[in-house]
């Protein structure tokens, strides 16, 4: 894009007095949506125990939050650069707040379910509305580039950091506290973002297509929970239908897009090749980490016995490792390139997967934590660098659809990497050889197996957990393994598309 899209003045606006202070206010926003995305899962065993739902209405308890996100993402982006980035930011912050009060006290599954649903769309409203607004805050490029390093490192950080606050609360209060946590830091980002954070919108956004909105969160709803069913459940004629359904509805919704005169995407974004690169990238950067993440996680407590709060802290080193890289990777992206740094970072998180190809029971904490902190510096490395290039490829005006694009790539990352690592895991451990006798629910999952072991004798029970937790350990070295080679194919297809993309000066010095 050319210069004349900035204001004469960029270099004095980019830097005036207080943009760091409003970036502390962003980070909060992208802090507590991180959070609140992984902190459930270790809050389940409570709610299951006080609300009684069933297996379907837990099911949509903990997932009808990022179903929601996924499907509103590009519809809250554009809508932010229609009324304002910080209206936006601000009206869903309030909302985040209070909605986080009837998920801390819903009393049925029902209302648990339909809150968790409204925290979706208030926090769809907040992360395309905070990398907007750095966009506008930071016309300085690399000062940009620091700004998306931090904010990128925090989010990293949120979704490492939920287990552990989420278990330091759930040893001390009741299930409702990691919502409530959620009010105070809302109240700060409200009442100082009101004063710090300046607005910004587009000047000639035209209409807000509801068409467009429905197909767009249809669609997105549709391929995720036909990922997620398929992981959970195995290939059926639900996942599928509403795989097709959502498929079905991106199409129309890109056919739309090319046809209205402003549409709520520009499409023609996508004929950029750095553009691309960077969310494929993005994808599959999220992919990698959220997918081991999420194994390990269950590794850690039910192979290894570890308890909530220190699972979360073995975790650590992969936040640790994100914030770091982060913070020095629009550096080193100037300093050597752009797709040296997304293809070393990608590639890094495919040697990290490749080295859990060799985990066992046993594993020690070393070979572990080790593998977690390269996939963050790798993670850090390649999702901050691409996120840059993400906005540095639109004009100041699309910042907020062009951050909801890296945002919605970031959500179908994360449901692709849980469910196609998790169809290898959830496919090797099924076949494991049980005591005969076995219920069946113990081949289900790895948690079922525990459970059914605990009302078995003795002598029966320990064949069980060892046969189960070696085919669940097993299952993760293969999974491990397929995840290596799609981030070392995917560091390749990097180093091709983002040939040539710099983070200097794009549209930001004549």
């Amino acid at each position: 894009m050319t210069s004349t899209l900035q204001p004469a003045n960029a270099t004095e606006e980019g830097r005036r007095p207080g943009r760091w202070l409003a970036l502390s206010v962003l980070v909060l926003a992208v802090l507590l949506v991180a959070v609140d995305a992984t902190v459930l899962g270790l809050a389940t065993p409570y709610i299951s125990e006080d609300l009684k739902p069933s297996g379907t209405q837990l099911l949509w308890i903990g997932d009808v939050y990022s179903f929601v996100i996924a499907g509103l993402l590009v519809s809250m982006g554009s809508l932010g650069d229609r009324i304002g980035r910080k209206r936006l930011l601000l009206i869903g912050a309030t909302a985040f707040g209070a909605v986080s009060v009837l998920n801390a006290y819903a009393t049925t599954p029902e209302l648990l379910i339909l809150a968790r649903a409204l925290l979706g769309v208030a926090g769809a409203t907040l992360m395309p509305a905070t990398l907007a607004l750095i966009r506008n805050l930071f016309h300085d490029p690399r000062e940009r580039s620091l700004a998306i390093g931090i904010w990128g490192a925090t989010a990293s950080a949120g979704t490492a950091v939920g287990p552990v606050v989420g278990g330091f609360l759930l040893e001390h209060f009741w299930w409702g506290s990691v919502f409530l946590i959620n009010l105070p830091v809302m109240v700060v980002l409200v009442l100082v973002g009101i004063k710090l954070l300046p607005e910004s919108r587009n000047p000639a956004p035209g209409p807000w297509d509801l068409r467009s909105v429905v197909l767009s969160l249809v669609g997105m709803i549709g391929i995720v929970y036909g990922i997620k069913e398929a992981a959970s459940h195995g290939f059926s004629w639900p996942a599928l239908g509403a795989a097709a359904l959502g498929g079905a509805a991106l199409y129309g919704f890109v056919r739309r897009q090319l046809t209205l005169p402003i549409p709520l995407l520009d499409m023609r974004l996508f004929r950029d090749r750095g553009f691309s690169g960077a969310v494929l990238a993005d994808l599959l950067t999220i992919l990698g980490l959220s997918g081991l993440v999420f194994f390990l996680s269950q590794y850690l407590q039910l192979v290894q016995v570890r308890g909530p709060l220190e699972a979360g802290l073995a975790e650590l080193p992969a936040a640790i490792g994100a914030v770091v890289a982060g913070l020095l990777a629009g550096a080193a992206a100037r300093r050597y390139s752009v797709r040296a740094v997304v293809s070393g970072g990608l590639a890094a998180i495919g040697l990290a997967l490749a080295a859990l190809t060799l985990v066992d029971q046993s594993t020690g904490y070393p070979l572990l934590g080790t593998a977690l902190l390269v996939v963050g510096v790798g993670a850090g490395l390649s999702f901050t660098v691409t996120s840059d290039v993400i906005l540095g490829s639109v004009p100041k005006e699309q910042a907020g659809a062009a951050a909801a694009v890296s945002e919605t790539a970031y959500e179908l990352g994360a449901a692709l990497g849980i469910a196609l690592l998790g169809s290898i895991v959830t496919g090797v451990y099924r076949d494991f050889d049980a005591p005969t006798g076995t219920p069946p629910e113990a081949h289900e999952s790895l948690g079922g197996a525990v459970e059914t072991a605990a009302g078995l004798p003795t002598h029966t029970a320990e064949a069980l957990l060892n046969a189960a937790r070696e085919a669940f350990t097993d299952g993760i070295a293969l999974a491990a393994g397929a995840g290596a080679v799609v981030l070392l194919a995917a560091a390749g297809a990097a180093w091709v598309l983002l040939k040539g993309q710099r983070l200097e000066g794009r549209g930001d010095h004549p």
